[in-house]
């Protein structure tokens, strides 16, 4: 089967890029995968047409306009879309339907998967703290161990905090989209 993952920033593709080889194999034996990184996650359009600027590369502001051209072009038996996004503040069970709707609409419809992170990727990254000191000797050992699994807490903060000289705070004085790349070309 083929994937077309719609990811919301660089952070996440690298994220992905190895995971995926471990869930699913390498890319191009039992299956193939392309990822495309956006530079955020925006919002979701009222109207759901999608009309904003595509060269903005902003994913849920643009998410009916791609669903829609992936109806057309993906054979609908071995290909799926796969959107992976944080579910920040939004109503988790509201967030999916909303998502689901755009789906709805498109003719011929793709066959789509949401896959949301429900605090934030960085949670996958502090679940495994061996590899964040094998990765990072400098680490903060006493925020990453302040750290719980699966709370809700800010994860990229407490992760920025970990890595990052200043921590979450000198950090988001740089500003965004300078903090996605800064997590996706590590360290923070």
């Amino acid at each position: 089967m083929h994937f077309e993952i719609l990811i919301e920033d660089a952070s996440g593709e690298l994220l992905l890029g190895s995971l995926l080889p471990k869930i699913l194999g390498k890319n191009g034996d039992s299956h193939t995968w392309r990822t495309h990184a956006y530079r955020g996650i925006g919002r979701l359009p009222k109207d759901l047409r999608g009309k904003t600027d595509p060269w903005r590369r902003i994913l849920l502001d643009q998410l009916p306009r791609i669903l829609a051209g992936y109806g057309r072009s993906l054979p609908s038996t071995d290909a799926a879309v796969v959107v992976v996004v944080d579910l920040d503040e939004r109503d988790c069970i509201a967030f999916k339907q909303e998502l689901l709707q755009i789906q709805k609409r498109c003719h011929p419809r793709p066959k789509a998967l949401f896959r949301l992170a429900i605090e934030e990727m960085e949670a996958w990254l502090l679940g495994d703290r061996n590899a964040i000191v094998k990765a990072f000797p400098r680490a903060k050992m006493h925020v990453l161990h302040s750290y719980r699994q699966d709370s809700i807490c800010g994860t990229w903060e407490t992760l920025a905090d970990t890595l990052f000289p200043g921590g979450s705070p000198a950090l988001k004085a740089e500003g965004y989209p300078r903090i996605g790349r800064r997590s996706a070309n590590g360290p923070l």
